[in-house]
């Protein structure tokens, strides 16, 4: 008799919906059309696939999509040189400190920050 162990399950779906409902977000009930998770409606009205990290349009049969007033390229090209700016100033920050607490704190924005940028990465493809 032997003990195996089975695998975990991944866990990153669960926790992306948990953070969207501790930011305000609502699960509704409607399915993302790529992959059928759950949608959220994020407190701007948006609604979000958690699975895509991607913004999702509804749009009723017969109807046209919503014309965006910014292209969406050029806003998230600036959002995230922004955030490469503020990445760059953290880096900054890094290489100086000797406080391991301020270290710490740091390196969490640091990887919220890269987060962020990879978020943006993925709605602009």
């Amino acid at each position: 008799m032997g003990f195996y162990m089975q695998p975990r399950p991944d866990n990153t779906l669960v926790k992306r919906g948990a953070n969207l409902l501790l930011q305000g977000a609502a699960l509704t009930d409607l399915a993302c059309p790529v992959c059928s998770s759950p949608l959220f409606r994020l407190k701007d009205g948006t609604l979000w696939c958690a699975k895509d990290e991607k913004k999702v349009i509804v749009v009723r049969e017969g109807q046209e999509p919503p014309k965006q007033t910014t292209a969406p390229s050029t806003a998230y090209d600036k959002l995230e040189a922004t955030l490469m700016g503020k990445i760059q100033d953290i880096q900054g920050k890094i290489e100086k400190t000797q406080d391991m607490d301020e270290l710490q704190k740091l390196t969490q924005s640091l990887d919220q920050l890269l987060n962020s940028v990879e978020k943006i990465k993925k709605m602009k493809a």
